[in-house]
Order: structure tokens, then C-alpha cells, then sequence
């Protein structure tokens, strides 16, 4: 007998469901996220006998937060996304309703029927070291961005000259910023110390361009701006961060590069244009082994298009076609070339024609504006003209004796 498992994930409770081949609930209860309520669950499980077949809810939590407590090799693990999960389950009574306990059974009831689920294998140290740094410098480039906005922001409001020629994204402008920010202390350090400052930091290429540029601009502006203490107070705190994030970045890039050296595939993925060790570190935390299809793995490099959001074309003329048919009036010529299959494909010229508006510029008869363009065409008159010549259709006002 094979028993399909289907566990909704969750940080303190987890809700599991167990059904056999026939669809017969063995199992439909909360365990909570212990070992000991785990290891319970494990033996329920035994007891059924036969195979045993997990499918995870993988978007919920990581399928490694729950995956440790289980035996090696107890059981057979799947991946459930969970677009397929809520589908399903709309497809049942009251699938509106979405509840964990529903979301199990669901789970249970896509590992029993479907064979294309794929499978969780244990991930290697090696690969989980390189995930761990991976997402931590992620977190850290994106508080980085924030940071250094913010003080972007903030210098902007009281000093715009200098930050106008500081790019805050080097090391030379946030190791000056941690102690000189108005002009008025720049101007009170002088050259001298503002050197001596940006040399204590390390190595800075071309320190002394950065501070002629700092004292040019704080020359430049001799008026103190409202609340221009606390916006250097924290513009001085925002830099000491961004500093010592910039430090932390660097020690993640070579804490990755000698994790890459032992890594199987490491070789191979660096061997392409433009992969360096972060790129590569990144793609591998994301794919994960690379022995899976050509599909996973360009669903991995974020180059497949997502199953969930199918690309289509929709007219915006046929669904007013088929609503002027259904209510028995004459549709429109727009919506009848659009509805019939021997309509004129769409190019950008045509598409230009359509869209043209044909606007009156002058009491002449059949004038139009030029404005959009050559393809525009006068607009045909509403009542058909006469044949006579145009000094005969034009009736000037005759001059006053």
C-alpha cells in the first residue's frame, strides 16, 4: 500500500494528511513543529506500512526547516507549488475556502495522482553554506540601497553642492562624510585635516581631488539651513554603517569565492561570459544541483516564462463585438474587422492610422490638423460637397465701402 502524505507547512504548527491509494483519509491532524511531536508522527506513518510519499508545500517555509527531524531514507520528499495546490483545491466542494487542513488534503491528493512532481533531495553541506551566504548578502546589498539613499535624501536638504560631486557608492565620500558634512566644517578643517581624515580610513584613490572638490563646494555655500545639526548627526551614522557594510560585503565575496573552489559545478558555471564568483554563488543557492532538466534550470536563472501567468493577446474590439451581437445590434465597422477572420493584421502603421485623430483646424472644407503626422487623411465630410470651384464654395466677407 502506498500511503501519500500531504503537510501544509507552518512556523509553529503544521497541519499533515494521509490518504491511500484510494483516497481513504488515514490521517488528517495538526503536529506541531517539535521533534518529539515529529517523531510521532513518523511512527503513525509506520505503522500504516507501505511506501510513504511527502509532498511540501515549499512556498510556506523552506523544506529543510522540518526536514532534519525525518529519518534518512524514511520516505520519498516532493516539491508542491502552491498555484497547482490552490487550483486543485478551487476544483472542490467549498474549495474557495482556503484552510490548512484543506491545503493538506490537496497536497495529499497531488502527490497520490500526479508522477511529475519533483523530487527533494537532501542538500549538501556545501550547497547550503553557499545559500546561507547568499541570502545574507542579499539582505545586506538591500539595506545597503536604502542607506544610501537616505543619506543622498538627507545631504541633499542641506547641502547639495557636495552631494552633487560625492558618489556615495566608493569608500573615499563615506569615510568623509563620517566626520565632515556642513560647510561650515569643512571650511573650519581645512585641506590638511580633511586629508589626515581620509587617510586614516586606508587606502583612498585620489584623496586629495575628493577633498579640493569638498572645500570647492563648501565655499560655495555660506548659509546654514534649518535642523542642519541632526541632518549631519545622522548623516554621519548612515556613513559609519554603510562603511562597515561595505566591509562585511567584501568579507561575504571571499568567504564565497573559497567556498566555490570545492564546489562540483563551480568550474563549469564560471567557465561562461560574465559569470563571476557572485553570479555564480547566486545561481547555484538558486538551482541547486544542476544535474535537473533544461526547463528547471532556466526556471532557475528566472529566464522561463511562470506557468501561472500564461502570455495571451485579447482585442480590445472583439469583446465589444460580441456584445453588440449578443444585444441584436449592428456592430460596429472597428468591431466587425476585428471579429472577422479575414481582417487586416495589426502593424504599427495601421495601428498608428487607427489611433490618429483627425482634428479641424480651419473653416475649409475637409481640413484636417497635419499634427500626427503624414499618415493622417482628412476626415470625409459628413454631407457631400458640390462640384463647384473653390473660389465659388468660399464666401468671404466683402469689404466695407
Amino acid at each position: 500500500m502506498r500511503i501519500s502524505v500531504g503537510m501544509d507547512i507552518a512556523k509553529d504548527i503544521h497541519w499533515v494528511a494521509a490518504i491511500d491509494g484510494d483516497g481513504l483519509i488515514h490521517i488528517d491532524r495538526k503536529v506541531e513543529n517539535t521533534p518529539r511531536a515529529i517523531a510521532d508522527l513518523i511512527e503513525e506513518l509506520r505503522a500504516l506500512g507501505g511506501t510513504v510519499r511527502i509532498g511540501l508545500d515549499v512556498v510556506a517555509a523552506s523544506p529543510g526547516s522540518s526536514r532534519p527531524c525525518w529519518p534518512r531514507p524514511a520516505s520519498l520528499w516532493f516539491m508542491c507549488r502552491v498555484w497547482p495546490i490552490n487550483r486543485a483545491r478551487q476544483g472542490t466542494v467549498g474549495g474557495e475556502n482556503k484552510s490548512d487542513p484543506r491545503d493538506a488534503r490537496t497536497i495529499a491528493d497531488q502527490v497520490r495522482t500526479r508522477t511529475d512532481l519533483r523530487t527533494i533531495e537532501p542538500a549538501a553541506e556545501l550547497d547550503l553554506e553557499i545559500r546561507l551566504l547568499v541570502s545574507r548578502r542579499r539582505d545586506l546589498v538591500d539595506a545597503q540601497t536604502q542607506r544610501l539613499a537616505r543619506m543622498h535624501d538627507l545631504l541633499t536638504s542641506i547641502f547639495p553642492g557636495l552631494e552633487r560631486s560625492l558618489d556615495l557608492t566608493t569608500k573615499g565620500p563615506l569615510q568623509l562624510l563620517t566626520r565632515y558634512v556642513t560647510p561650515a566644517e569643512l571650511r573650519e578643517a581645512g585641506r590638511k585635516r580633511i586629508l589626515r581624515h581620509l587617510k586614516a580610513g586606508g587606502t583612498i584613490p585620489r584623496a586629495e581631488h575628493l577633498a579640493d572638490r569638498a572645500l570647492e563646494a563648501a565655499a560655495e555655500q555660506t548659509l546654514a539651513v534649518p535642523a542642519e545639526r541632526m541632518s549631519a548627526r545622522l548623516i554621519r551614522e548612515l556613513a559609519t554603517e554603510a562603511l562597515a557594510a561595505k566591509t562585511r560585503l567584501a568579507e561575504i565575496d571571499r568567504e564565497l569565492e573559497a567556498l566555490l573552489q570545492g564546489h562540483p559545478d563551480a568550474a563549469l558555471i564560471r567557465s561562461l561570459p560574465g559569470m563571476g564568483a557572485v553570479l555564480t554563488a547566486e545561481l547555484i543557492a538558486e538551482a541547486g544541483d544542476l544535474s535537473r532538466s533544461a526547463d528547471a534550470l532556466a526556471a532557475a536563472a528566472g529566464i522561463a516564462p511562470s506557468p501561472a501567468s500564461p502570455a495571451r493577446c485579447v482585442s480590445s474590439d472583439a469583446p465589444r463585438a460580441a456584445t453588440t451581437a449578443s444585444n441584436g445590434s449592428s456592430p460596429s465597422p472597428a468591431s466587425a474587422r476585428s471579429a472577422s477572420p479575414t481582417a487586416a493584421l495589426s502593424t504599427p502603421v495601421n495601428g498608428a492610422r487607427a489611433n490618429a485623430t483627425i482634428r479641424p483646424s480651419s473653416l475649409w472644407p475637409g481640413a484636417a490638423s497635419t499634427s500626427c503626422g503624414p499618415s493622417c487623411k482628412p476626415a470625409l465630410p459628413s454631407r457631400p460637397t458640390s462640384k463647384l470651384p473653390l473660389d465659388e464654395r468660399i464666401r468671404l466677407p466683402s469689404p466695407r465701402g
